[in-house]
């Protein structure tokens, strides 16, 4: 049965938010570990030990799609935000300064949020009514006051605008400043080589466009980075000590490890791999240039959208002149079974630089399992309803 076969007539745009549905691979292998038992560095006996080669395994699997030397870089997380909450909090202390932008999520403004009560520094770079970034400007900000960190959303979850970083983590590295970089929305959208591209630490979750099951991120942190733990507890090893071990990974991975679904994250790995990111990129980038096209042609629209299709993540956002973003989608999903998502998107910043603060926007975002048909249906049900309401 073909995933589009398997699916209920509902059309889901939403795989910014989670992706779905998933290669089968990814529900075979989860549903096989489940069934397999076992804790991973809690026994010697059979199935802890295959539990423990699964964790390494689908480790491996990330550090070469990201290619990444080391595996033990990689830190397994229930979501971005826990990783991103790892790295903010693991090394900002009192007094040091950290540079960001207008387009972050509030997994990193939250907790940057705190940690400004908590003395540290935060000054936020802002973007332009696209959501880009002038790169001067933010390296002149970075370089105003000694900074600690840079941190960056590579690619916005609102309009799906990529960030340029070439040469952000050279940049960073000579002036000492740590670039921590939020791949959310990119990674398993966009190729990305974290060791090249000199970042020290990146955030992402495994459950969007890396197509595994929810419950599942990771952290990379640039080998000898001293990270302190969010959380402590036991990791299966040096058992006899109550103080937290030292190595990576286990440094950071306290407690037991959400073994289904990083089994499921490596499947979904292996699959981008074999399809190839390349590919399957192409196929979104032709749904969102469809997609694109036929919303423009839909008078009362405005479209939030990158510069330029080859920067386009998986979402684009748009709004309709005098009808309310929720009431498109209250229409959107009971009269046409269609699913988007409304609202600020958990970036309210990022809708400030959009010029779309405080009623948000109409969010899409297809998947690689997305129909051409599908699309068509959205754009003729946006027509109805823009007609309907008189939209100019």
């Amino acid at each position: 049965m073909s995933h589009s076969e398997s699916m209920t007539d509902k059309i889901y745009l939403d795989n910014a938010a989670t992706s779905h549905p998933k290669p089968e691979a990814v529900y075979q292998q989860t549903l096989k570990t489940l069934r397999s038992g076992g804790n991973a560095g809690r026994g010697s006996y059979d199935t802890s030990m295959a539990a423990e080669r699964l964790i390494f395994s689908a480790r491996e699997a990330l550090a070469d799609f990201f290619s990444v030397a080391d595996s033990s870089c990689f830190v397994f997380t229930l979501n971005a935000t826990t990783a991103l909450n790892t790295a903010l909090f693991g090394l900002l202390k009192p007094g040091d300064r950290v540079v960001t932008s207008s387009m972050e999520h509030n997994a990193v403004t939250r907790p940057l949020r705190r940690l400004a009560d908590l003395g540290v520094k935060v000054e936020k770079v802002q973007a332009d009514t696209e959501g880009l970034l002038d790169q001067q400007v933010l390296r002149q900000t970075c370089l105003t006051h000694p900074t600690r960190m840079l941190v960056l959303n590579h690619c916005s979850n609102v309009n799906g605008q990529l960030q340029d970083i070439q040469g952000l983590g050279a940049f960073c590295r000579e002036h000492d400043i740590l670039f921590l970089l939020d791949g959310s929305q990119s990674a398993g959208t966009f190729p990305l080589a974290i060791e090249s591209e000199m970042i020290d630490l990146y955030a992402a979750a495994g459950h969007k466009n890396l197509l595994g099951p929810s419950g599942t991120g990771l952290l990379y942190v640039r080998p000898h980075l001293q990270l302190e733990p969010l959380t402590y507890g036991g990791t299966g090893g040096n058992s006899h000590s109550d103080l937290q071990p030292e190595m990576m990974p286990e440094r950071l991975e306290s407690g037991t490890q959400n073994i289904a679904g990083i089994a499921g994250l490596s499947a979904a790995v292996e699959y981008i791999q074999a399809e190839g990111l390349l590919s399957l990129r192409g196929k979104v980038e032709g749904l969102l240039q469809q997609l694109i096209n036929g919303l423009a042609s839909i008078p009362g629209i405005k479209l939030y959208v990158a510069d330029h299709i080859s920067r386009q993540g998986d979402a684009l956002s748009f709004t309709v002149e005098n009808i309310d973003p929720a009431e498109i989608d209250f229409r959107l999903d009971q009269e046409f079974g269609i699913s988007v998502r409304v609202g600020l998107h958990c970036a309210p910043d990022a809708h400030r630089s959009l010029r779309t603060y405080p009623q948000g926007t109409v969010r899409v975002s297809p998947g690689i399992f997305t129909r051409d048909e599908e699309i068509e249906k959205l754009i003729f049900a946006l027509k109805t309803i823009c007609e309907a309401q008189g939209a100019t």
